[in-house]
């Protein structure tokens, strides 16, 4: 989880790969309406939100039912804590986990202006930043280095080993 910009995408996908799992984009569950209000550089409000946190829990029980026991990666914002909750739903830390890919202002401001094809303009970063609830829950995992050096670090925090990670790459 994170902000726009943070790597959520590139670094789910080389997680899910480095742990044998499956990867999905939360971005590719947002209604055409919702993408449209953040084309016009319009922030989502939590109206807009509930459903979508909604068909991504629902997401998440499909995936258990269709791939039991493999890791299911979801790169998603959820900022706040309320929404980790709605994806949560009960189940413990180790059940489902949080990664919060953080960096600073200045790196992931550079990365969404360099950024192309993509709905979510570098213009809502700052709308992101402000209702972006620490917790402590989250495990943090610094974004500075190679998405190979990040998603290692990440499958670190998840508890794989190094050679759990390196015999799947």
């Amino acid at each position: 989880m994170g902000v726009c910009g943070c790597g959520k995408t590139s670094v789910g996908r080389a997680l899910a790969q480095a742990c044998g799992g499956v990867f999905e984009d939360a971005d590719d569950f947002h209604c055409d309406a919702n993408k449209a209000k953040m084309r016009a550089g319009i922030a989502l409000c939590d109206e807009d939100r509930w459903p979508w946190f909604a068909s991504l829990r629902q997401r998440i029980e499909e995936v258990r039912q269709l791939h039991p026991g493999q890791v299911y990666v979801l790169a998603c914002s959820a900022l706040k804590q309320v929404y980790r909750e709605r994806l949560r739903a009960g189940d413990d830390q180790h059940r489902l986990a949080f990664l919060h890919l953080s960096g600073s202002q200045e790196l992931i401001f550079s990365r969404l202006s360099q950024r192309q094809g993509h709905y979510m303009p570098a213009s809502l970063l700052q709308s992101q930043l402000a209702i972006l609830e620490p917790s402590p829950d989250l495990r943090r995992v610094d974004i500075e280095g190679s998405i190979e050096e990040i998603s290692a670090q990440a499958a670190r925090q998840l508890g794989f080993t190094p050679l759990q990670v390196r015999n799947r790459l």
